[in-house]
């Protein structure tokens, strides 16, 4: 029998929908599930742009944003995850340029001088439906409707059909807010960074708020049948081809093989080296 976690987020709860058996790993069995690239130039822009909205209002420029980019690039540069990747120095050089693109992204959907931070990088603990809940709030601001959730993404915005299940996130975290503050949140951002930025905002309301929590509950609750049985059946699919953990994993492999055999797999899906 497997411990339930003391504590569910966003991704883990993702991560469990999308395969349990990925989830004992992680977060059971412990097995390190270190960053890629994508995830690292996400965490370098992330802290670029939290230092930079802890300044001043009048001193959040893209000047100012370049220089903090230079100031911590040796944080991330000898970093043990970063030196894993064995980059070459054109693709040190490609990292730093994809990361700057979505840091400036930013200024492409708001102008930071003029927002009114209340705080970034919020640590928030709350019990949404009788599930206890952890996440780190990029950003909350305040805005003439009342409080704004802000979240930054550095990945590819979603297809419409998924605008929701994107949102979702942000909606959870309005609800961490409620609990902590007593006030519910007024608007939801999710900040898609990058050459084409992209906002999705939501209007946050107790409606969506007991649909998003109560989601989270039946996901929580799936994870106590899991760990109760000890039993966490795999889900393949595409993303087999981007699991760390495809190498112990037999019905990863065979979707793997199965789907390079059909010619459904990219060349360069990262799981292709550990089988």
């Amino acid at each position: 029998m497997a411990n339930l976690p003391r504590s569910f987020s966003v991704s883990a709860a993702g991560m469990y929908k999308q395969c349990p058996r990925r989830w004992k790993h992680r977060y059971v069995d412990k097995i390190p599930d270190p960053p890629g690239e994508a995830a690292l130039i996400g965490t370098f822009a992330h802290h670029v742009l939290e230092m930079l909205c802890e300044k001043d209002p009048e001193k959040r420029t893209i000047e100012e944003a370049k220089k903090i980019a230079r100031d911590t690039w040796p944080e991330t540069e000898n970093n043990s995850d970063f030196k894993s990747l064995n980059l070459s120095e054109a693709d040190q050089k490609e990292f730093r340029w994809k990361a700057w693109t979505a840091i400036e992204g930013l200024w492409g959907l708001e102008n930071p001088s003029e927002v009114n931070v209340l705080s970034t990088e919020k640590k928030i603990s709350a019990t949404l439906s009788d599930v206890p809940f952890f996440g780190i709030i990029d950003r909350l601001d305040e805005t003439s409707a009342g409080t704004a959730v802000t979240d930054y993404k550095t990945g590819k915005p979603p297809d419409p059909s998924y605008k929701k299940d994107a949102l979702n996130q942000i909606v959870l975290y309005a609800a961490a807010v409620q609990f902590e503050t007593g006030k519910l949140p007024a608007k939801g951002r999710l900040l898609y960074l990058g050459k084409n930025s992209v906002e999705l905002e939501v209007d946050i309301s107790e409606e969506l708020i007991t649909k998003s929590t109560g989601q989270f509950a039946e996901t929580w609750e799936n994870l106590r049948g899991s760990c109760e049985e000890d039993t966490f059946d795999t889900q393949v699919g595409p993303l087999c081809g981007w699991c760390p953990y495809a190498g112990i994993c037999e019905d990863g492999q065979k979707e793997i093989k199965k789907r390079l055999a059909a010619g459904r797999m990219r060349p360069d899906a990262p799981a292709l080296q550990l089988i």
